[in-house]
């Protein structure tokens, strides 16, 4: 098993003993694991998995137990206009955004058994009150089976095929809620008949263009995959041209110095756009067709989101931790992966580490308890059964073009509900008339959250609460994550140092109780 020292500035020194493939099976194994609702269709639909392993460093022993305690699938995310200002409707669909709200879930039902003197293994006491911090020995590592949507996914060509993505056209959906017809809403389930709405592999833009398997003959393939599953990131070029050329280098042998080795034509395209009031993509032929380095919001179904990119939340995680404000009232220290790992897809450990490390390596002037904690960075070489590429290998006549999953699952190790089912920001399958209610909504909603954060506030003695939780005026989900100080003064740092451009929340949509 590999040991890889990272160190940085703000933070100790951190030994990571991960074997990236061995996270991956674990986290495939656990998807096969569970029912067939919600899953692709073999051979015809394609979808992206994400989760969170929970390690623990075993006493008096070098071994470490691995368990998954949260597992998310999914490509969508809802338009601007779609958003509740409710908070009844699940935003963002993409499986990395579920599995880290399916571990909030998990690390809430942790909370309740240490409040409740119970044990818990994940928390213990904390010196300050009402405060909790992790066990002795136990981290999280965060697996995805590809990169990330948005700046990782800007990865140069290094062969001289065509650009991957297909030409996007101008093709109006119809939607499922709009008209007459079948009132329900609800993915598609394998075998319903045949798909007369099938969306055109072309329009894939909106479904999650940028997280396509190519298949493309990648540098990172055979013996610079085997290294790099293993090795952690080094320091990274700030430009996609810069990276292209650096890789290029790397790809050429002994017998390659005159250029023998086709040069970088391209990169691999995102869906994603760049935020407002910022950079906007070149579009040029070639390496010069994205800006490097920039913020992004994710495509919507024919309309823009407020949601941003993968790979930006999970760059802003490093500095933030993945706990969220509300968690933050309840621990004295974030909440930072120690080790990310991606599974076998195209891939470049320069480009991962700039999209995840280097744009908020120099944020300084942290509260306590918040610092720059980047993860390492693996890839495993085993490949998630139900990516594109597998998808295209399976697929046979008859079957219709190959389309994004519509469903999102989410799985985490709660003794209650711990699968949830969505599609597009609702619980599979409901109708119409059940829009509005309990009934409709996706238990990784902002509502759902909020009112098990409140579960976990009221079963807490008020002796115990931390202190800002004691305020009499917090009412709505909004005066709660205001009132978790240290994180709103960690976010305003991140903010002014790393990400200026960050759209800030509409506070009409974060008033609900």
């Amino acid at each position: 098993m590999p040991v890889s020292l990272h160190s940085h500035s703000h933070g100790p020194v951190r030994c990571n003993m991960v074997n990236a493939d061995e996270v991956a099976r674990l986290c495939y194994e656990r998807f096969d694991q569970l029912p067939r609702r919600g899953k692709p269709e073999p051979g015809r639909e394609w979808t992206l998995l994400a989760a969170v392993v929970k390690v623990t460093r075993c006493a008096n022993s070098d071994a470490d137990k691995m368990e998954v305690v949260s597992l998310g699938t999914g490509t969508k995310c809802i338009g601007r206009s779609t958003m509740s200002p409710k908070g009844d409707v699940l935003n963002d669909s993409h499986a990395e955004v579920i599995a880290r709200r399916g571990c909030i879930r998990y690390l809430i039902q942790e909370l309740h058994r240490a409040v409740s003197c119970r044990d818990s293994s994940v928390f213990r006491p904390a010196d300050q009150q009402g405060k909790w911090k992790l066990q002795p020995g136990v981290s999280f590592v965060f697996f995805t089976s590809h990169t990330p949507c948005g700046d990782a996914s800007i990865i140069p060509m290094t062969d001289s095929q065509s650009q991957p993505c297909p030409p996007v056209t101008a093709v109006k959906e119809q939607e499922e809620a709009d008209g007459g017809g079948d009132l329900k809403r609800k993915a598609e389930e394998p075998g319903e008949g045949k798909n007369t709405k099938l969306p055109r592999f072309e329009d894939q833009e909106t479904e999650g263009e940028d997280r396509r398997d190519p298949k493309q003959s990648f540098c990172s393939n055979a013996s610079r995959s085997d290294a790099l599953s293993q090795s952690p990131a080094a320091e990274t070029p700030q430009t996609v041209s810069q990276v292209a050329a650096c890789l290029d280098r790397r790809c050429r042998g002994p017998s390659d110095s005159a250029g023998l080795h086709p040069q970088v034509p391209d990169v691999h395209r995102t869906g994603a756009k760049c935020v407002p009031g910022g950079p906007a993509d070149p579009l040029r032929p070639g390496i010069g067709y994205h800006s490097a380095g920039v913020l992004r919001v994710k495509p919507g179904r024919g309309e823009p989101t407020l949601s941003l990119s993968c790979s930006d939340k999970m760059a802003s995680w490093g500095v933030l931790g993945f706990q969220g404000a509300l968690l933050s009232h309840y621990l004295q220290e974030a909440l930072y992966f120690s080790t990310v790992v991606v599974g076998k897809c195209p891939y470049s450990q320069e480009v991962m580490h700039r999209a995840l490390v280097t744009r908020c390596s120099h944020v300084s002037a942290l509260p306590a308890g918040f610092s720059v904690c980047p993860p390492v960075l693996f890839q495993s070489s085993l490949e998630f059964s139900f990516s594109q590429g597998q998808t295209e290998l399976q697929h046979k006549d008859g079957q219709g073009r190959i389309s994004p999953c519509g469903a999102a699952i989410s799985w985490c190790n709660v003794p209650e509900q711990p699968i949830d089912v969505t599609a597009n920001g609702y619980k599979h399958g409901v109708t119409k008339k059940a829009l509005g209610t309990a009934k409709a909504r996706s238990l990784l909603c902002k509502l759902e959250l909020f009112h098990v954060f409140l579960s976990l506030v009221s079963a807490t003695d008020p002796s115990a609460l931390p202190s800002s939780l004691r305020r009499t005026e917090l009412q709505t989900y909004w005066d709660y994550k205001q009132a978790s100080e240290s994180y709103q003064q960690a976010w305003q740092q991140l903010h002014s140092q790393a990400f200026p451009l960050w759209p800030r929340s509409d506070r009409a949509l974060l008033l609900f109780h």
